[in-house]
């Protein structure tokens, strides 16, 4: 297991601080909108936040209760509260400082602390809540932030008017999407024991190839919204059926009820949409393959169908350097996911000995939730 380090540190307060930043942004957005009679987007701003943080505060609290398990209820209704007020995030950054502060400044040595303090269980414990947080992240960023950017880049290419409030948002968004789900990727290396480290090299292709191939997705996404509003959601509503689909044909395992099973398949669906998402960490060249190839497909036929149906709402020149930008970060992004699949992706996430108690009875499936949980929620 690889270390929990004063750079992890300081990229976890620098975490914090994104996540404070990045709530007041949504509400200065949301006020902006109000302000200027648009309720109808101030109210749907909110709204994916408001499932965002419904579904993260649901997860985060199941995770409690499971690694909680047979302990002092006392502690359970207090972490109940919290997250009935929405604030269980902020509870899991605290455990994530207090730990992350003795792993990475106190402990030096298994001679500096009792046994069960060992400097190897605290890198453990804060490997483990991080990576939870990162968990959550990638929740939050495609259920509520990704949603978010195709709404703010319709606004701007429909009505042709900005301001500032809308280029900061739209920024935060990118940067919020592609660094979410490289710290997971981090932090996964991190909890499994097996892996190596996550060299920067490695770190920038997989950024890249995230970047890329989720701003070509969002772009197309907003000109068939332009099209047609009718048509888009149609086009969500069938591609969410197909990723809902495709995990229950994997059976997943990553939740122990069968409700939070439900729903955590309806998030991996909503995430699917947007990117490919491997959630039982097995290899899958083909699936990829015909995930991107559909991208591809789509986004090619809706620029075909622009060439001959364009919209009064856009000009010619903004339709051509929409149609630059999709397409360019559509092949960029397709490059660096071959690159980062042929020089830098793992072979494999889970040892079989790890995880061969899946389906061994109650008592080692207990054993399974908690060692296990993070190579059953698995990005590529």
């Amino acid at each position: 297991m690889m270390k929990f380090t004063k750079q992890n540190f300081i990229f976890l307060l620098g975490g914090i601080i994104i996540y404070v930043v990045d709530i007041g942004v949504d509400l200065w957005v949301a006020r902006k909108y109000f302000c200027q009679g648009q309720y109808s987007w101030s109210i749907l701003m909110q709204c994916f936040r408001g499932l965002s943080l419904l579904i993260t505060q649901i997860f985060s609290y199941e995770w409690f209760k499971n690694d909680w398990e047979g302990t002092d209820t006392g502690k359970l209704k207090w972490i109940f509260l919290a997250h009935l007020f929405q604030c269980g995030i902020f509870i899991r950054y605290w455990f994530a400082l207090k730990y992350g502060c003795q792993a990475a400044f106190k402990q030096k040595s298994s001679g500096d602390a009792p046994e069960t303090d060992s400097p190897n269980l605290l890198q453990k414990q804060v490997i483990d809540v991080v990576t939870d947080i990162n968990m959550l992240t990638v929740f939050k960023t495609f259920l509520e932030t990704t949603p978010q950017l195709c709404v703010q880049i319709y606004i701007l290419m429909e009505h042709g008017k900005s301001n500032f409030s809308q280029y900061v948002a739209i920024i935060m968004s990118f940067c919020g999407i592609s660094f979410s789900t490289v710290d997971y990727q981090v932090s996964l290396r991190k909890s499994l024991p097996d892996k190596d480290e996550f060299p920067v090299l490695s770190k920038l292709v997989y950024l890249f190839y995230k970047l890329l191939t989720i701003t070509s997705w969002i772009l197309s996404i907003t000109l068939i919204t332009l099209l047609s509003v009718r048509s888009s959601v149609i086009l969500l509503i069938l591609l969410w059926i197909c990723g809902f689909t495709w995990t229950l044909k994997q059976h997943t395992t990553f939740c122990k009820s069968k409700k939070m099973e439900y729903l955590y398949r309806t998030v991996v669906g909503i995430i699917l949409i947007f990117t490919f998402f491997n959630i039982k960490g097995r290899k899958t060249k083909v699936c990829i393959s015909i995930y991107y190839a559909t991208h591809t497909v789509v986004t090619l036929g809706i620029l075909f169908v622009y060439l001959f149906w364009k919209p009064s709402t856009i000009k010619e020149i903004s339709f051509t350097i929409v149609s630059i930008l999709t397409i360019l970060s559509l092949v960029l992004g397709i490059i660096f996911l071959v690159v980062y699949y042929r020089r830098f992706h793992p072979t494999a996430y889970c040892r079989p000995q790890e995880c061969s108690d899946e389906f061994d009875g109650e008592g080692r499936h207990k054993d399974r939730v908690k060692i296990c949980r993070f190579q059953n929620f698995i990005m590529q």
